[in-house]
């Protein structure tokens, strides 16, 4: 069952330790519950990484153990980047214009292509295998990703999340035109993709034609 901040007990935990480390037993207290029922929730929160134990000497005995959120489970807490990115795109494109934008996003996007290369089968591996990781690369990305055959050979990568959403709708030219096809040309190796549709032009889904070379 996936664990929301501040729904049910152990959303409730997450929320508590958002705020700084605690004890089973301050949990307990906080939450009105047995200090076992809150031993039993950290317990499952550690084994799927979203809390860490920690322990600390406080004067005589023993040292007390005290839970921490790990990056993970911050993770799990709302964000709002795209915020941010908005801000430094408005504030980028009036003081440098477009075509200043847009080479900065290019070689972004080429730079984040770098990164992700290792997880990809050398130049040599099939045109499908390799869009399969790309793929599989994506999603973990946060992007809802799949290949699809076409007839004749021709390969398309489909798209039913984008994670730059926000900033897409608003900048599709940058994040769809830019951004979005020199990463994946960068990670496929190809020169020839066409974006037939994007969720930034209001599209349901991003779909990209791989014209193999």
């Amino acid at each position: 069952m996936e664990v929301r901040p501040g729904e049910g007990t152990r959303g409730r935990i997450l929320d508590e330790l958002a705020t700084g480390p605690r004890t089973a037993r301050d949990l307990a207290r906080s939450l009105g519950i047995q200090e076992s029922a809150a031993r039993g929730h950290l317990d499952r929160l550690e084994g799927r990484g979203l809390v860490v134990p920690t322990f600390r000497r406080e004067g005589v005995g023993r040292p007390r153990k005290r839970y921490l959120l790990t990056p993970q489970g911050h993770e799990l807490f709302p964000r709002k980047y795209e915020l941010l990115l908005d801000s430094v795109l408005e504030e980028l494109l009036a003081e440098h214009g477009p075509e200043f934008v847009s080479r900065l996003f290019a070689e972004s996007a080429r730079r984040m292509a770098r990164q992700i290369a290792g997880t990809l089968p050398g130049a040599g591996a099939r045109p499908k295998e390799r869009a399969e990781a790309l793929a599989a690369s994506l999603n973990d990305l946060g992007f809802r990703c799949s290949v699809e055959a076409k007839p004749g050979g021709e390969l398309k990568i489909v798209r039913s999340n984008c994670i730059f959403r926000h900033s897409a709708l608003a900048h599709a030219e940058l994040i769809c035109d830019v951004f979005d096809k020199n990463l994946t040309e960068s990670l496929l190796g190809q020169s020839g993709i066409d974006l037939e549709t994007s969720i930034g032009r209001g599209a349901n889904q991003c779909t990209h034609l791989i014209q193999l070379r």
